[in-house]
């Protein structure tokens, strides 16, 4: 099974001064992870990261040419790439796909050229700076569609979801573009919910309908949202029918529930510990360093067993500190979020705790000598 990390800040950590320790021995960590035998790094690719007037949305700031220069780091440490396209300026999720700035006013056919021309040159842009991905995201975690409202799926009282057709003309334009440009690479199309197999079925079903062109189901994992590795791997199970690679693009566990104080100030954590509090699970894996340890090591075992292509662990190197934001206030505007801290919500959930200090659980994200995690 192929291990990755989708390490999209990794740079902005830098500029800010990150340091990482085993001990109190300072690492890089990219070759820590290189010599635990995590081969892939997933990088995020936002349309146009910054406000009109330039400002920055951070959380990486990851338009094309932040992937190419991290992409670059990776190839020279051994890595492959994924990238994974968002077809937004920022954030996308199940929550919000918020169309890009410069496509506002598109109709379905003029964005649907423009998630070809996009995707094409993007893809073009890595070719030729050596940087091609060996996997590519149409779209991230579109569960419910992508490119609102223009792809958004429609809610129906006891039905199926109805916009399919638009949302088909999207992903197909992106996937005609990577095989275009890249034939060998392998196309994901990325859902969360991946404990809800009526929504899986539902949606790989209308991707077999209309013949969309991928190779890869991606599926979220965290366990505050999509319940326990059981309905996990039930739900993939049930989706080997569609003849597709199955890959975890995203998992994530938490090694404490306490903030981290900034500046003064307790930070906003999105797993907290009434979130974190997962029926038949919190007693098992404790949010703790040893809990966030044994819960990667069991889900990772699982996936081995259940034939699962690859575990891909999110922004595990997504330090806390100055400077450090999952928004900045020109961003939260644009998704809407206004009014909340910009500080790094998600840093519970790295491999190092809030010091830079190597987790437990980092040494249990490893490839054993046999190719076994």
């Amino acid at each position: 099974m192929i291990l990755g990390v989708d390490v999209s800040t990794y740079l902005e950590e830098l500029e800010h001064n990150a340091r990482y320790y085993d001990g109190e021995v300072q690492i890089d960590p990219l070759d820590a992870l290189r010599a635990n035998g995590v081969s892939c790094m997933r990088i995020r690719v936002w349309n146009d990261p910054h406000a009109p007037d330039g400002t920055p949305y951070l959380a990486g700031t990851c338009d094309i040419d932040h992937y190419v220069r991290l992409a670059k780091l990776a190839k020279s440490k051994g890595y492959s790439l994924m990238l994974d396209f968002h077809y937004s300026d920022f954030w996308a999720d199940p929550g919000k796909q918020m169309i890009p700035k410069a496509w506002a006013s598109f109709d379905i056919d003029k964005l649907e050229d423009a998630v070809y021309t996009f995707t094409k040159s993007c893809l073009e842009k890595a070719s030729a700076e050596g940087v091609a991905p060996t996997f590519i995201q149409v779209g991230n975690e579109i569960t419910n569609g992508m490119l609102w409202p223009v792809g958004r799926l429609t809610e129906a009282d006891g039905g199926e979801r109805g916009n399919y057709k638009s949302l088909c003309r999207l992903i197909a334009a992106g996937c005609r573009a990577c095989r275009e440009i890249l034939p060998e690479a392998g196309i994901i199309l990325h859902l969360e919910r991946s404990n809800d197999a009526a929504v899986y079925q539902e949606f790989f079903s209308k991707m077999q309908e209309a013949n969309i062109d991928y190779d890869i189901i991606g599926a979220s994992y965290y366990p505050y949202w999509h319940g326990t590795p059981a309905e996990l791997f039930a739900n993939l199970a049930a989706c080997r029918r569609f003849g597709k690679r199955i890959m975890l693009v995203e998992i994530g566990y938490g090694f404490t529930t306490k903030a981290y104080v900034l500046d003064g100030k307790e930070s906003r954590l999105v797993i907290d510990a009434d979130r974190a509090n997962v029926p038949g699970l919190a007693d098992k894996y404790p949010i703790s360093p040893e809990g966030q340890a044994a819960f990667l090591k069991d889900l990772l075992a699982k996936a081995e067993e259940n034939g699962i292509e690859a575990a891909v662990y999110w922004e595990p190197l997504w330090l806390p500190g100055e400077g450090i934001c999952w928004a900045s206030h020109e961003g939260q505007s644009y998704i809407k979020e206004e009014g909340k801290s910009t500080a790094n919500e998600w840093a519970n959930q790295c491999l190092f705790d809030y010091k830079g200090k190597k987790l437990p659980a980092f040494d249990v994200f490893r490839v054993n000598e046999m190719g076994i995690c």
